[in-house]
Order: C-alpha cells, then sequence, then structure tokens
C-alpha cells in the first residue's frame, strides 16, 4: 500500500530511507560476485588456507607432541612428524615391521626345518603298494 507524504517525512526522520532497486550495472556487479562466490574464487588466499581439511592419519598413527628417537632405526622424527607404534615404542610407520599371512608363516616353518637338516623322510612311510588301492594295502610290520 502506498505511504501518505506524512508518513514518509516520518521515515526520513528516523533514518530510515525507502530502499531503492540497484541499477543496472550494480546488478550485473552483483550477479558477477555471486557467481565469483560459488566458483569459489570468492575468498581470500589467507582463509583458504586456513580452511582446509587436515589430511587424516592412518589407522593407528599420530603427531609427534616432541621430537624423539625411532627405536626400530634409530633415526631421529622431528616434532609433528607422523609417528605409529613400534615393538618397543613409538617410531617411523616404515619401521613397523609386516605382519606375515598364515601361508608366509608355515613356508617360513618349512623352509626352518629343511635348512636344518630334518627332512620329510624322517615321516612315517607308505603303506601303498604299485598297482594296488589303498584298501588291498598289506598292514605294515
Amino acid at each position: 500500500m502506498g505511504q501518505t507524504p506524512a508518513q514518509k517525512a516520518a521515515k526520513a526522520a528516523r533514518g530510515q530511507q525507502p530502499k531503492k532497486r540497484p541499477g543496472k550495472a550494480q546488478r550485473e556487479a552483483i550477479k558477477r560476485a555471486q557467481a565469483a562466490k560459488k566458483a569459489g574464487g570468492g575468498k581470500p588466499a589467507a582463509k583458504k588456507t586456513a580452511a582446509k581439511k587436515a589430511v587424516p592419519l592412518p589407522r593407528g598413527s599420530l603427531r609427534a607432541a616432541y621430537p624423539g628417537t625411532c627405536p626400530a632405526c634409530f633415526k631421529d622424527y622431528a616434532k609433528g612428524e607422523v609417528i605409529t607404534k613400534v615393538t618397543d615404542g613409538w617410531g617411523h610407520p616404515g619401521c613397523v615391521p609386516r605382519q606375515m599371512s598364515a601361508a608366509e608363516r608355515e613356508f617360513a616353518r618349512n623352509k626352518a626345518r629343511i635348512e636344518s637338516g630334518e627332512t620329510f623322510r624322517g615321516q612315517k612311510p607308505s603303506d601303498w603298494r604299485r598297482g594296488a588301492s589303498p584298501s588291498s594295502t598289506r598292514p605294515a610290520r
């Protein structure tokens, strides 16, 4: 609804100016600023670096609160460097011994038995005879 001249004067006296629609040049400038903000160019560079997400650390790792020495390789690590639990304390993630699979452990056991001189010939000999089935074998003496 329209305002009377007295209402307009009272509004102006209180410091409230009637809203004016921006001109064509101002509207285009506002549109460009909004498009740049959507594209990511609206923030200053200093704020962008502070707003970056921290890189997630590998599971079981953390950043060193103070400098120290890795117990596995005896090399120093600096404050803030990524460290993880090693056998005797905290150290470099690359110094952690790799966990072997079950097949690798069995292979290592068999290899150690062979290298120690123990062979598989010492096991019980087969009861099988050439040309006969296992059911027709004679008992071992």
